[in-house]
């Protein structure tokens, strides 16, 4: 599986940007929406600042979610623990990060998740949900995974931010070499590279061994699959039909080299 990748040098940790009265900050940067597990973050937040008088919690991003966070922060009365950025621009996020001791995500669906990857490349201590493709893109002791439900979130920050302030925190410089040699571009093309030569060099595969292939997905799925590919290949068959390949005039390939000569 070929990774998303994040640009190591826009995403530098900074431990002086940190908080120098040594409270620590829970950093959410999200669309403001149900997706993003919003709904889960405003039960979360104020059983955190109980457990925790030192943990600030700092929000950023916008949606239809936001007012629920707003009610809940005046409700609770945590006007001076929770900071609202409003909208952040991509080129100002890892400003935001490199604040932060934690980072929460709170997602309730998620294909790989490049939020975390730029938080812990900042040298934030991750805490996630564990779903889609979440759990597959840090190392365990990078990241602390949760099922998508207050309760365990709240617990898994509590960890995290026990740990942060306790004798094992996470090395800033170490997580973000760890990021810069597991995910940057250049290794991601390398490997984009590697599987398209790879693809190139295997013998074309003959409609039935494809139709072998998408049996083997199983179940409802595979049959669909069979059904669809099925479908595609009587299609093309009656376009050559209709259009014969050898009635379609073929543009010859031209060498650079020659042409200019």
């Amino acid at each position: 599986v070929i990774p998303n990748a994040v640009d190591p040098s826009k995403f530098t940790p900074d431990p002086a940007k940190r908080s120098a009265d040594g409270r620590i900050k829970v950093v959410v940067v999200s669309r403001l929406v149900y997706r993003k597990g919003v709904d889960l973050l405003v039960g979360i937040i104020p059983k955190i600042c109980r457990l925790f008088p030192e943990v600030d919690f700092i929000v950023g991003g916008d949606g239809n979610k936001l007012l629920n966070l707003q009610e809940m922060v005046e409700r609770e009365h945590l006007q001076d623990r929770v900071d609202f950025l409003g909208a952040v621009p991509h080129s100002n996020v890892a400003n935001v990060l490199r604040q932060g001791h934690v980072f929460l995500n709170c997602s309730l669906t998620e294909s790989f998740c490049i939020a975390i990857l730029e938080a812990a490349s900042c040298g934030l201590l991750v805490v996630s949900t564990n779903v889609g493709g979440v759990p597959e893109v840090l190392e365990p002791d990078m990241i602390v995974l949760c099922d998508p439900n207050v309760e365990e979130l709240v617990e898994g920050l509590r960890k995290a931010i026990e740990r942060q302030e306790g004798d094992n925190p996470v090395d800033p410089i170490d997580a973000h070499k760890r990021i810069e040699r597991m995910y940057s571009w250049h290794r991601v093309a390398l490997q984009t590279i590697h599987t398209y030569d790879r693809i190139i060099l295997e013998p074309p595969k003959s409609f039935l061994q494809r139709l072998g292939c998408y049996q083997r997905l199983g179940g409802f799925s595979g049959i669909v699959a069979c059904i669809l590919a099925l479908y595609i290949e009587l299609w093309i068959q009656f376009v050559v039909w209709l259009q014969p390949s050898k009635a379609i005039d073929i543009v010859p390939d031209l060498n650079p080299t020659e042409h200019c000569s």
